[in-house]
């Protein structure tokens, strides 16, 4: 109960202040491509309800129709105000509506496509028992998750292949510490991460496997 009013009063309060910031980054989109300035991806939530999770576009339209759900630096679907938001994760910022309506928190497990969700093993869905979240573990140890699969001939596959093993890990690692202290901490961490710091989760197995990513 209390995560849950944290979470209302925070996307209130920052929806209220960024809502000039948003407006302006809606109207460049409009300019930049052709399209809808957002994009509402299907994921899967808490109790394996699913739901439209919202971002500001950053790739063409109709980008899943010509290419799977992982996106490389390198994506040729991406527009070039797309690169941008995606560099400094504001595309990520319509999730606050995503917060305020009780489909995310600001920190959970990052929720994936029912396609991925599909493959979960009775461990990993474990991740579906907590609200997903705009923020996570996984979300500063692969912050560069662009990065890594940069290059790839199947960015999905190198995904799965890279990325995956280690995110699970990660969101399992919440589900097991979850408390308002592990929030915090990791909001201050995503924060710090965000502005640029090589912050480490303190040498565990998780972290080791970002660096090897």
């Amino acid at each position: 109960m209390a995560k849950r009013l944290f979470d209302i009063l925070l996307s209130l309060i920052l929806l209220i202040l960024f809502l000039p910031v948003m407006a302006i980054l809606f109207i460049l989109i409009k300019i930049d491509s052709e399209g809808p300035g957002f994009y509402q991806g299907l994921r899967v939530g808490l109790g394996s309800k699913p739901f439209r999770m919202m971002k500001f576009r950053t790739m063409i339209p109709d980008a899943d129709k010509v290419g799977g759900p992982s996106t490389s630096d390198d994506d040729p679907r991406l527009t070039g105000y797309g690169k941008f938001l995606r560099r400094y994760k504001l595309d990520e910022l319509p999730q606050l509506i995503n917060v305020l309506n009780g489909e995310m928190s600001f920190v959970g497990p990052r929720p994936e496509v029912p396609s991925e969700v599909a493959r979960y093993t009775e461990e990993e869905r474990k991740l579906l028992t907590v609200r997903p979240g705009i923020t996570d573990y996984a979300s500063f140890t692969y912050h560069n998750e662009g990065k890594i699969l940069e290059g790839a001939e199947d960015p999905h596959e190198a995904y799965r292949r890279l990325i995956r093993p280690g995110k699970i890990k990660l969101g399992l690692r919440y589900v097991r510490e979850q408390s308002f202290g592990t929030d915090v901490k990791i909001l201050t961490m995503t924060l710090m991460t965000l502005m640029g710091s090589r912050l480490k989760l303190g040498g565990g197995e998780e972290d080791k496997e970002g660096k090897k990513a």
